[in-house]
């Protein structure tokens, strides 16, 4: 199986990224967390600090699974202020690798690089970003082919179960959501 990638910046949504991680792992999937910062070390919206498995630089997003944006406030904008981050999620959505983002990033990151353009998708409520034509809906989560979006901290794991749905069938994603008392 492809690695999936999650990728950390300074002011982060705690519970949207590491949720991710958590229900991607215990599916199976393999994922490296990545840090946009020039260390390891990334501290998130509400002063928690993690340790990133990989720097930016480090990985080669060419055959990736997933590239995953968690939220936050200033997250999401120093996401979209990582042009090597940009780049490598344009080259994703082009050659149709899947795409994943949830909260603020949806809105500023995925709306302004033209990823969204007249697609299905959410973002946290009142985030909605007029460019591109995107059609934005107020569901928890949207898919809209090779892209999945999340609304906010509260649908985390609803976002994760449905990108581990994505990628291993719906029948995976519901076992590992009964093994979190989650409802999928």
């Amino acid at each position: 199986m492809k690695v999936s990638y999650v990728f950390f910046a300074d002011g982060f949504e705690e519970v949207e990224a590491l949720t991710c991680v958590d229900v991607m792992r215990r599916a199976g999937m393999p994922v490296v967390t990545v840090s946009i910062n020039p260390v390891l070390e990334v501290t998130g919206a509400h002063g928690v600090t993690v340790v990133a498995d990989s720097l930016f630089e480090d990985n080669d997003y060419s055959d990736a699974e997933w590239l995953v944006l968690p939220g936050g406030v200033p997250g999401a904008p120093n996401l979209v202020a990582c042009e090597p981050l940009c780049d490598a999620l344009l080259a994703q959505n082009k050659r149709g690798g899947k795409v994943a983002a949830i909260c603020a990033s949806p809105s500023l990151v995925l709306a302004p690089l033209g990823i969204l353009s007249h697609r299905q998708a959410v973002c946290y409520p009142g985030m909605e970003n007029p460019e591109g034509e995107v059609n934005w809906g107020d569901t928890r989560v949207a898919v809209d082919g090779n892209v999945v979006t999340g609304n906010g901290p509260a649908s985390a794991a609803p976002f994760a179960l449905t990108i581990v749905a994505e990628s291993l069938g719906r029948e995976k994603a519901a076992e590992v959501a009964s093994g979190m008392l989650q409802d999928f």
